[in-house]
């Protein structure tokens, strides 16, 4: 029995991937609006409600948003919600 070749394709397509120069972080978060990202691991959201304690307790205000499950991309809406409501991002990657 003759096998026919296969040919696996990168849904990426990350031959020539996008070069971005990397963002200067804030010199202070004083006035600024922290949104911390949920991915969806085991334990991440008592990770995050930790960093909003002392965030918070520095004056520093939060917003909270969460991708469906860590398998999957966030949501155009909540990219959207981060790029028009947060300075800086968090991701908790707590498992």
């Amino acid at each position: 029995m003759k096998s026919t070749p296969i040919t696996l394709l990168d849904p990426t397509d990350e031959r020539s991937p996008l070069r971005r120069a990397r963002l200067e972080p804030p010199a202070s978060l004083d006035g600024r609006t922290v949104a911390l990202q949920d991915i969806g691991k085991i334990r991440s959201d008592e990770f995050l409600d930790h960093i909003q304690e002392l965030l918070e307790a520095r004056g520093v205000r939060t917003i909270r948003t969460a991708k469906p499950t860590n398998a999957k991309c966030a949501p155009t809406e909540v990219l959207q919600r981060i790029a028009t409501e947060a300075d800086v991002v968090v991701q908790a990657l707590a498992d």
